[in-house]
C-alpha cells in the first residue's frame, strides 16, 4: 500500500469514528459466533444504537428498525472485536533493535504509535492492554484515539512498569554506568514501590505493570531469576487494587511466577517456565495467563536483521519451546489463558496470527476465541460490555469470509470492523 493509499485509509477511519454514534444500524451475516454462550446463530440479525447491541437473534426474529442503516455482511461470519492483553503500541521490531534503540526519541516513537494502533484495529482488535512504555506518551495515543482524533483500538494503558534495579522492564541496562541511566519506574524497597505506583496512577495509567523476572530482550537478566521480593510485589498489589487498578507482571520463571500470584496479581505476562504447584496456585487465586506462544518464531527469523542482541536471541532460543509445552500444559490443566501477543516483537497488525499456535498448541478454536473476547473482557473487568455480543455490549463487532471454529486461521484476514457503532473497516 502507497503512502497516500495509508493516508487516505487513516483519514477516512478518524472521518468515520467522528460520525454521530447515535445512528441505528441493523447488521446481518450468515453466522454470529457468541464466544459467552459457545454458540453461533445462523442467518444472525443484530441492532445497533447509539455503540450499543440492542437486540440479538435470527434475521426472523429481530425485525429491522425503521431508519436504520442496514449492514448485510453476506455469507462472512460475524463475532465480537478480539482483545489483546499485552502490546507495545510505540514499538517498532525492524526498528531500534538492541543498542540502536538509545538513539531513538520516544517523539518519533510516538508517531509509529499513530500507525500501530491503525493497523492494529484494522486487523480486527477493537481492544488491547498496552503494558509497558518508557514513559507516559502512551496516555497521549489512547487519550486522541478516545477523542477521535486518530483511529485505533480502545486501550488500557500501564504507563512505566514498576520494578528493580538492573530489572528488566524498569530500568535500561544498555548504557555504561557513567551515564547513570535508570528508568521511570525503578524502586527498591515496598515503600518506593508503592510511591511509584502512585505516581503512575497519578498521570492517569488504566493498570500496574511490573516484572518478578528477567526478560528475553533485557541486557544482563535471567529468565528464570526472581525479580522483587514477595513483599515489594505485595506492596505494588496493594496499592494499585486499593485503588481500584488491576497489576501484570511479567514473569518467565518459576518463581517470579509463584511469586506474582502469592502477590496477588491479577494476570501474569509469559509464563514460561511452568509447574504443576504453579498452575494450582494461579486456578486457587483466580490469576489469569496471558502467553505469547506466537512471536518467538518471528524473533528467530528476524531478530537478528533488526539488530536483536546476541543474548537476546539466545534466550529466546532456551525459552520458546518450553513456553509451548507450558501454554499446553495451562491449557489441559484448565488455567485461565486470555490471548496476549506481545506485539512489537513482531509487526503490529500481524496479532491474529497466534490463534493458529494457540489451537495447536492445545486449544480448540473456541477457547481461542474466547481467550481473545470473553475471558479477556473479564479478565480487564469489563465482562459484559467488551467481547461479547449480548444485549447491553459495546457494538464491537468484526466479520470474515469462512468459519473461525472450523479453520481459526480465517481471523488473520479480517474483512469487516466496527467499534462502539463506528465502521472503520469494510471490504
Amino acid at each position: 500500500m502507497s503512502e497516500w493509499s495509508v493516508a487516505i485509509t487513516a483519514a477516512i477511519a478518524v472521518l468515520a469514528f467522528n460520525k454521530a454514534q447515535a445512528e441505528t444500524f441493523y447488521v446481518t451475516a450468515e453466522r454470529l459466533i457468541d464466544p459467552q454462550k459457545g454458540t453461533a446463530i445462523a442467518n444472525a440479525a443484530l441492532i445497533i444504537e447509539d455503540g450499543e447491541i440492542t437486540a440479538v437473534g435470527t434475521a426472523a426474529e429481530v425485525e429491522k428498525p425503521a431508519g436504520a442503516e442496514h449492514i448485510d455482511l453476506g455469507e462472512k461470519t460475524a463475532l465480537p472485536g478480539l482483545i489483546d492483553m499485552h502490546t507495545h503500541i510505540t514499538g517498532d521490531p525492524t526498528k531500534g533493535g538492541g543498542y540502536a534503540s538509545l538513539v531513538i526519541p520516544v517523539e518519533r516513537t510516538i508517531i509509529w504509535a499513530v500507525e500501530n494502533a491503525r493497523k492494529t484495529l484494522m486487523a480486527g482488535f477493537t481492544t488491547i492492554r498496552n503494558v509497558g512504555s518508557d514513559g507516559y506518551e502512551t496516555l497521549s495515543i489512547r487519550d486522541a484515539i478516545n477523542a477521535g482524533e486518530i483511529a485505533g483500538p480502545r486501550m488500557f494503558v500501564s504507563g512505566p512498569p514498576v520494578g528493580i534495579v538492573g530489572g528488566h522492564c524498569s530500568d535500561n541496562n544498555l548504557l555504561p554506568p557513567s551515564y547513570e541511566a535508570s528508568g521511570e519506574g525503578v524502586a527498591t524497597g515496598p515503600w518506593e514501590m508503592r510511591a511509584k505506583v502512585r505516581q503512575n496512577i497519578k498521570y492517569g495509567v488504566d493498570l500496574i505493570k511490573t516484572c518478578s523476572t528477567g526478560g528475553v530482550f533485557s541486557k544482563g537478566t535471567l529468565l528464570g531469576a526472581p525479580q522483587g521480593t514477595v513483599e515489594e510485589l505485595t506492596a505494588i498489589v496493594d496499592e494499585a487494587h486499593s485503588r481500584g487498578l488491576k497489576v501484570a507482571s511479567h514473569a518467565h520463571g518459576t518463581i517470579g511466577i509463584k511469586n506474582a500470584i502469592r502477590a496477588g496479581v491479577d494476570t501474569v505476562e509469559h509464563v514460561s517456565y511452568l509447574d504443576d504447584e504453579a498452575i494450582r496456585m494461579a486456578k486457587k487465586a483466580g490469576t489469569y495467563f496471558s502467553m505469547d506462544i506466537y512471536n518467538t518464531e518471528y524473533t528467530l527469523s528476524e531478530g537478528e536483521k533488526n539488530g536483536v542482541l546476541p543474548e537476546s536471541l539466545d534466550k529466546e532460543r532456551q525459552v520458546g519451546g518450553i513456553q509451548r509445552e507450558s501454554f499446553s500444559k495451562a491449557v489441559k490443566a484448565g488455567a485461565k489463558v486470555v490471548f496476549g501477543t506481545d506485539a512489537a516483537i513482531f509487526p503490529h497488525g500481524d496479532n491474529a496470527k497466534q490463534f493458529s499456535r494457540m489451537v495447536r498448541f492445545g486449544m480448540t478454536p473456541l477457547q481461542a476465541i474466547r481467550a481473545s473476547t470473553s475471558l479477556a473482557a473479564e479478565a480487564l473487568g469489563r465482562e459484559g460490555e467488551l467481547g461479547c455480543v449480548a444485549v447491553g455490549c459495546r457494538a464491537d463487532l468484526i466479520a470474515v469470509s469462512g468459519d473461525p471454529l472450523s479453520d481459526i486461521s480465517v481471523l488473520e484476514e479480517v474483512a469487516f470492523v466496527m467499534k462502539d457503532g463506528v465502521v472503520h473497516k469494510d471490504d
